[in-house]
């Protein structure tokens, strides 16, 4: 009995799908967090002992988090990243942390590197072979990060 042996689909190119995407979606939210920032300091002046608060600061978070939830939803449905349950949410929560510390160190080019190796780090996590590599790139990630903003 001699059966088709199917090869698997590459990885490759969906993980650079996966880093594109996340590097796109951190350089967005890095301008449209400045962009929020410049506003309310319009708005409020930026006197740093008032506390003010409009309705862009208020809605910043939900509003970048919801848009980046369905943009990764649609971009790794596309790829054939699966299971996107295990994927999406470590990238969501945990990014703000690395993108925090790229912007704190090096300015917008880290944050776009930072979202793109993270991106590609978690989405490589759906492959089984990848999965303890791809876990530790996450942890190293992590912690440098950990170490640029506390260190």
């Amino acid at each position: 009995m001699t059966t088709p042996r199917t090869e698997p689909a590459p990885a490759l190119p969906r993980l650079l799908g996966a880093a594109a995407s996340g590097a796109v979606l951190a350089t967005g939210a890095l301008a449209y967090l400045s962009w929020v920032h410049r506003r309310s300091d319009r708005i409020c002046g930026p006197d740093p002992g008032v506390l003010c608060f409009t309705g862009w600061n208020l809605t910043a978070i939900p509003f970048l988090f919801a848009s980046s939830l369905t943009v990764l939803v649609v971009v790794y449905k596309g790829l054939g990243i699966r299971p996107r349950l295990a994927v999406i949410p470590p990238t969501l929560i945990l990014a703000p942390i690395l993108l925090g510390a790229a912007h704190a160190t090096a300015g917008w080019w880290a944050v776009a590197c930072t979202g793109g190796a993270w991106s590609f780090s978690c989405a490589l996590a759906a492959w089984s072979r990848y999965r303890i590599p791809a876990l530790a790139a996450s942890a190293v990630l992590l912690l440098a990060s950990m170490v640029v903003l506390y260190g």
